[in-house]
């Protein structure tokens, strides 16, 4: 994460499906008839997600939130128009053959919604399967900016990279400066690339990338990142090994040889920047505070009570939660029913008001610029300025 997407972000139980107890078809939202007992048939709900693999810590936090979400959303009741939501959650682990496996297992038994995942090409292969088969999708943390507008099923619950990369764009004035984007050579940082091409190069910029490839040694690149002179460095890194990643670059000298600009990932991070901290300018998509929202404490304070922290993805998770409800509530369980109840969806979400744009399914929310203080001996994120949501909205995709 981040992403930065992160950017740093730096997306989150055991392995193949846990399965809650629930009836094994998906179920409609209707009303029981007027005089009758008996209750409406529950609605089945698949959430795939890393609660192993490099990004289970962010899968833990979505998790979180998800639960917070629905209670929020339901109540309390855990139901939506006397319908029962019945969970269902599958381990991706990070793998996207896991993750396919595990939704053709769930839409083989009449589930009707899949959502989750923090991994972006598991959410890419998500969204060709509820394409496919005609299911809604509401994909995590997952920042890929190829899911926007991918299909009429695809929808997401956190933000994305052109969303990360504007907030970027409005420290400073890259017209006629060289960006080279420092990331991951998969599917998140390589859409990392292309969002501060699309943003900043539509911008004036030149856009250079060092991408590297999983479990590779850092030294080599970053001394290129170093030979190839930036003016800026927008540094797009996820999960276990951003603590190697910033340490190499300050033991290379990337500090000295031009202002980074990354995106402030979960509060595992907060202490991986090391005597760069002060160097950084940080843009973010959450920190538990950021918006101060009724609904963001509502959020906090239910995670807390569940024996967790709020953190970066957490948001992602509630907002999968109201999503949810709100499809259900509006369209039972026939899937473009539920399309057209969250297309133009606004409400009020943890980091303020939220927006499900209507054509290609963007969600339109603030973010943040931060900076990380000493706090009782340790780093706490600080709010610079909330940067609104419709001026860092991703360009529209019809």
């Amino acid at each position: 994460m981040k992403d930065t997407k992160k950017f740093l972000m730096a997306a989150v139980m055991a392995t193949g499906l846990a399965l809650s107890a629930c009836a094994p078809s998906a179920g409609t939202a209707a009303p029981a008839e007027s005089g009758s007992t008996k209750a409406a048939e529950p609605v089945n709900v698949g959430i795939i997600y890393s609660k192993t693999g490099p990004l289970a810590a962010y899968g833990a936090t979505y998790y979180e939130g998800l639960q917070a979400g629905i209670d929020h959303a339901t109540g309390g009741t855990g139901a939506v128009n006397g319908a029962k939501i019945n969970l269902t959650y599958a381990d991706d682990g990070g793998d996207p053959d896991k993750a396919v496996t595990a939704a053709k297992d769930l839409i083989g038994k009449g589930y009707k919604i899949i959502g989750g995942t923090v991994v972006s090409g598991i959410a890419l292969k998500l969204a060709e399967q509820a394409a496919q088969n005609k299911v809604l999708y509401i994909s995590g943390p997952a920042a890929t900016d190829a899911i926007q507008g991918i299909n009429k099923y695809t929808f997401r619950s956190g933000r994305q990279s052109l969303q990360d990369v504007a907030t970027a764009g409005s420290f400073i004035d890259t017209k006629g400066k060289k960006v080279v984007v420092f990331a991951q050579d998969n599917a998140f940082g390589q859409g990392n690339v292309a969002a501060v091409k699309a943003v900043l190069g539509a911008k004036g910029a030149t856009v250079e990338a060092v991408l590297v490839p999983d479990g590779q040694e850092l030294t080599p690149f970053a001394r290129q990142l170093i030979d190839a002179k930036p003016d800026m460095v927008f540094v797009a890194w996820a999960g276990a090994t951003s603590g190697t990643m910033w340490q190499t670059l300050s033991q290379q000298g990337a500090f000295d040889a031009a202002p980074i600009v990354t995106g402030l990932g979960d509060a595992a991070t907060f202490g991986a920047y090391g005597e760069a901290t002060s160097k950084i300018s940080f843009l973010n998509h959450y920190f538990p505070g950021a918006s101060g929202s009724d609904v963001e404490k509502k959020m906090i304070a239910a995670v807390e009570k569940a024996g967790k922290k709020a953190d970066l993805f957490t948001p992602d998770g509630f907002v999968a939660g109201q999503m949810i409800v709100q499809a259900i509530k509006e369209g039972g369980s026939d899937a473009d029913a539920m399309v057209k109840a969250l297309e133009g969806f606004s409400f009020d979400g943890p980091k303020g008001k939220e927006t499900v744009r209507a054509s290609d399914h963007a969600l339109v929310q603030d973010m943040y610029q931060v900076k990380l203080v000493q706090a009782g001996g340790s780093w706490a994120p600080e709010l610079i300025k909330v940067v609104p949501g419709d001026t860092v909205a991703p360009p529209e995709k019809k």
